[in-house]
């Protein structure tokens, strides 16, 4: 194979990774660090670019995973694809690179549990259970949990928020705090929310390909209806953890982003048949699950008061 052929090759592996999609992880590892400066540890850059690199090889296998599995069982050429949903399409035009595709997933899998396993061994053991989760999440949720409505429907939430945010956390200090748990549940009701509506557009090739995702099993409309259900759940997560005092009062900054998920989904819920007008609604429910807990990880560390591990 030539030298341009290879770099070609390379380039099609890494379409793959659906890097943008990896903001998701750099926000959720930033509170879940968050939560750890205001409980009043100290965190090494060694140990925060190891969680970062961890986290960001998970979430690599899944997305190229997905892009294999969804190549391989003729999915995604039935697809019409968004900047939100319907993968990449590089596959499906290069599949000659299946193989190096699956080299990817494995090696970045590898990665993420090794990872984990230094953290264990330097004495996160609480951190073993949630590696475990994630794993089999990891390695389901293509072949398998896409076929479970209402697994599919919590999988990508407890993903990124129990497990990533709560496992940040642990692997910098070696413990659960009210903070962190509580903190974990905003990233847990909107990523859920985001991947369901991303499912919209795809629900006529889910449903050829056997996939039974929340939206083809129970339609639009409810569908939407358990959307606005997990957004309201994250207002009251917000607000509970200011009444708590878990929470600084400036964290209900984060309801003002959570405003923008009306208008979201009102917007999918009449567009859902139109890749192309339902786009810009898909583009503000990226926008709400990313915000909101960026600007719950700042509200913490503002307040946080120096010294004291407690927050102002």
């Amino acid at each position: 194979m030539k030298h341009g052929s290879h770099l070609s090759y390379l380039r099609i592996c890494i379409q793959t990774i659906r890097a943008p999609f990896l903001l998701l992880t750099l926000v959720c590892v930033f509170l879940g660090a968050a939560t750890a400066v205001a409980s009043g540890y100290n965190i090494s850059s060694v140990d925060m670019g190891l969680v970062l690199t961890g986290a960001l090889a998970a979430h690599i296998t899944v997305n190229v995973l997905n892009e294999y599995l969804d190549c391989k069982s003729g999915l995604d050429a039935l697809t019409t694809r968004t900047p939100f949903s319907g993968g990449s399409g590089a596959l499906v035009q290069h599949p000659d690179a299946l193989g190096g595709a699956l080299y990817l997933a494995i090696g970045a899998l590898t990665v993420s549990i090794l990872t984990g396993l230094y953290f264990v061994f330097n004495g996160a053991l609480l951190l073993l259970p949630i590696g475990a989760v994630g794993i089999a999440i990891v390695l389901t949720y293509t072949p398998w949990l896409n076929r479970l409505p209402w697994l599919c429907l919590l999988a990508p939430g407890l993903a990124f928020g129990p497990l990533m945010v709560v496992g940040t956390h642990v692997a910098l200090t070696g413990e659960y705090t009210a903070l962190v748990l509580l903190a974990s549940l905003l990233p847990f009701f909107l990523t859920n929310n985001l991947l369901l509506l991303n499912q919209y557009p795809d629900m006529s090739p889910d449903r050829s390909a056997g996939r039974k995702t929340f939206p083809v099993m129970y339609g639009i409309h409810n569908s939407s209806r358990v959307y606005g259900s997990f957004l309201f759940l994250a207002g009251v997560t917000v607000l509970a953890g200011i009444r708590l005092e878990l929470l600084p009062t400036l964290s209900s900054v984060c309801l003002f982003a959570l405003s923008a998920g009306v208008p979201a989904v009102t917007g999918a819920t009449k567009y859902a048949q139109s890749a192309v007008r339902i786009t810009p609604f898909l583009a503000i429910n990226v926008a709400v699950a990313l915000l909101t807990p960026l600007l719950l990880g700042l509200s913490v560390l503002i307040a946080w008061k120096p010294g004291s591990g407690l927050m102002q």
